[in-house]
């Protein structure tokens, strides 16, 4: 514990736990959209078990540091007229995840403006289970990347360099824990205000659409893909969340005018669910 009486260990403890916030805030997005689609009593505990699996992922990830860095080898090699990659364990489960997120997002999207109420896959995403095993699928992909930008951020030489391994192991651990905290306090007040807003939520939807895509292209990136001798870059952190946080803000404009006046509803809404209860209710 004696790192943490150096002002750079603050420093850099501060600035950690405020980029696993920023980091979380699409793990946020998304649990709060897939929690919303159970039964009230069962969306705390999606959502609680949702944030805690991220913080022990990002955990045991930290602690497996090796065997994630090994991930950063080349398992296979495509060299063809057109396109030419190195394949990496890393590139495989970051690509894995975009093409996840554009699937979920894009069929979110779907169900909500079409309204297949009876399908089989709106069904059994009602179900808790299924709910946390779409949320861990998620939490692993972004715990590799809370994980690698922690261990980027963080020196682990010893001292006067660094704070030596132990001393960089216990800032970043501090960190996951004390951002999971603020987001497990944050978590039930960001899923009702979505759930009581169709606009944010479709919003939300396009940010994790917006994800996916910066998904894919960073692991294109990382597997150094090429096509037609173009390499492919990842997109820069900066520009995505830039983008979000500009369209909460004209969002919350807009909210802030249209405030009394009808909203609109969404189908597969929980709030034509809650009041087609009211409207039973007064029938009996």
């Amino acid at each position: 514990m004696e790192i943490f009486l150096q002002a750079d260990a603050w420093i850099a403890l501060l600035t950690l736990t405020f980029l696993e916030i920023v980091l979380g805030i699409d793990n946020i997005v998304f649990i709060s959209i897939v929690s919303n689609k159970l039964e009230e009593k069962d969306r705390p505990k999606a959502r609680n078990i949702g944030l805690l699996l991220a913080m022990f992922f990002r955990i045991g990830l930290l602690f497996g540091i090796s065997w994630v860095l090994r991930l950063q080898t080349v398992l296979f090699e495509i060299d063809t007229s057109w396109l030419k990659a190195g394949i990496t364990g890393q590139s495989l489960i970051i690509l894995a995840g975009g093409i996840f997120l554009l699937y979920k997002s894009v069929a979110e999207i779907h169900h909500k403006l079409e309204g297949e109420e009876q399908s089989a896959s709106s069904k059994a995403s009602k179900t808790i289970t299924s709910a946390i095993i779409q949320i861990v699928m998620l939490d692993l992909v972004f715990s590799f990347d809370s994980v690698l930008t922690a261990i980027g951020l963080v020196s682990f030489d010893a001292a006067p360099v660094g704070f030596g391994y132990f001393g960089g192991m216990a800032i970043i651990i501090t960190a996951i824990i004390i951002s999971i905290i603020i987001m497990l306090v944050f978590a039930g007040p960001v899923s009702k205000f979505v759930n009581e807003h169709p606009t944010i939520q479709i919003l939300g939807l396009s940010f994790l659409i917006l994800i996916g895509v910066m998904l894919l292209a960073e692991g294109s990136h990382l597997a150094h893909f090429e096509f037609f001798g173009n390499a492919v870059h990842s997109i820069p952190k900066g520009y995505l969340y830039f983008a979000i946080f500009f369209s909460l803000f004209v969002e919350f404009i807009n909210l802030r005018m249209k405030k009394g006046k009808n909203p609109v509803v969404l189908k597969n809404s929980t709030i034509i669910d809650d009041k087609l209860k009211d409207t039973k209710i007064l029938d009996k």
